[in-house]
């Protein structure tokens, strides 16, 4: 949807509001102040009002994209049917005549600077020509009945309720597309930081696939050189089997990498059992980290879409919180009939506000590392409909909540 689809959602409001407004107003101004208009020409002037915005109601539920030209034409139909009304009621002299005001304001609001001369000279003319072209309101013959004094209050009356309708009207549709300007813009900058972010991805993972098959060929080089230093130094066999212990870890490491990059697809599991899983793996990996996790006993239990990413994603938070501090990490899961809640605690030394303002962003660390893991886990989570959070804990340290997308089908 277009900008100015909206702009002509708006209009379609204000002119349901001014028909309302304008068949109150012939009626009072029949039954009340005894006015004679030609209600043939009246009301030809109201259902075409009508008919225009119930077209124009109908043609919104179309996609086609609303061009300046377009919607140009709907204000110069309005501002064509405002004065076929004030011709029949006094033309100029109406104090209602800054009605017409309205198509260009709205125009100056929303459209480039050649529509709004362009209408500017339209509603000039309209005005022009209603000076000396309309119906009285007030037939000479029967102006005796009227004195000064009661049509210049009158005058004034209908000046002051034209002066507040056209400030409502007004008011009402600037409000509204300020809203809508803002949602714009609110839209435009998640799109850019998004932009922005997949390109920061694609430089990690252009970067990753690039070291990774870099560092075969040194590897391979050090097993070779090791080999013949194991030949001709065998005091030290020991140091150097644990060299090569490390020359393999390294090199089996860049193999899983590949591997798992490879087989990253969705398993759905349920959330207790990929907990579990996760865990234990996680244990393998710190055996000396302590925890706490008492999975809550509640049905029905919900699955959740179990890869590689996400796992990674998971163990980066669980080893930032061991990183922080020694003392045991309190894990809590909770979900409902949406969103399944992961709550990781650790009893650090929490975050300063510089932290937790770049927090997330690549290349920010809080402990001397690269500065990448925090900001792969979020883009993980964010692609998986998402996301963390860190807090600072009322108890002491920090507190990373976790929200994952319930699988819409299987549930235990």
């Amino acid at each position: 949807m277009n900008q100015h689809h909206q702009h002509l959602l708006q209009l379609t409001y204000i002119r349901s509001l001014l028909l309302f407004v304008l068949c109150a107003m012939v009626v009072f101004a029949v039954m009340v102040l005894h006015l004679h208009p030609n209600i043939a020409m009246t009301g030809l002037s109201l259902s075409a009002l009508f008919a225009v915005n119930l077209m124009t109601g109908l043609r919104l539920h179309s996609n086609w994209p609303v061009l300046h030209p377009e919607f140009f034409s709907q204000l110069c139909a309005d501002a064509i049917l405002y004065s076929s009304l004030l011709y029949q009621f006094g033309g100029a002299t109406n104090p209602f005549i800054s009605i017409l005001l309205i198509p260009l304001i709205i125009t100056a609001s929303t459209l480039p600077l050649l529509y709004t001369l362009a209408m500017s000279l339209f509603v000039s003319g309209l005005y022009t020509s209603l000076l000396y072209h309309h119906v009285s309101l007030v037939e000479l013959s029967a102006r005796h009945q009227h004195s000064v004094i009661q049509l210049f209050d009158l005058h004034i009356t209908g000046m002051w309720l034209s002066f507040i309708l056209s400030v409502a009207l007004i008011s009402v549709f600037i409000v509204r597309m300020q809203r809508s300007l803002r949602q714009g813009e609110h839209k435009l900058q998640q799109a850019r930081e998004k932009s922005i972010q997949d390109q920061q991805l694609l430089a990690l993972a252009t970067m990753a696939a690039g070291t990774a098959h870099e560092l075969g060929t040194p590897l391979s080089t050090l097993r070779i050189v090791l080999k013949d230093l194991e030949l001709d130094h065998p005091e030290l066999k020991d140091d150097i089997e644990l060299m090569q212990q490390q020359v393999d870890l390294c090199a089996n490491r860049l193999k899983a990498l590949t591997q798992s990059i490879a087989n990253n697809e969705d398993t759905p599991q349920p959330i207790t059992q990929f907990m579990n899983e996760l865990l234990s793996t996680w244990q393998l990996q710190r055996p000396h980290a302590e925890f706490d996790f008492v999975p809550p006993h509640k049905d029905p239990i919900p699955w959740v879409n179990s890869n590689v990413s996400l796992r990674q994603a998971l163990l980066n938070l669980l080893n930032n919180a061991a990183d922080a501090s020694s003392a045991p990490i309190h894990l809590a899961l909770d979900w409902d009939t949406r969103s399944i809640w992961l709550k990781i605690q650790d009893q650090g030394p929490g975050l300063t506000p510089e932290q937790m303002q770049t927090l997330g962003k690549p290349f920010v660390t809080t402990k001397g590392g690269l500065g990448i893991g925090l900001f792969l886990t979020t883009s993980t989570l964010a692609s998986q409909k998402g996301d963390v959070r860190l807090y600072n804990h009322p108890q002491g340290g920090t507190l990373t909540e976790v929200r994952l997308a319930i699988h819409p089908i299987k549930k235990a």
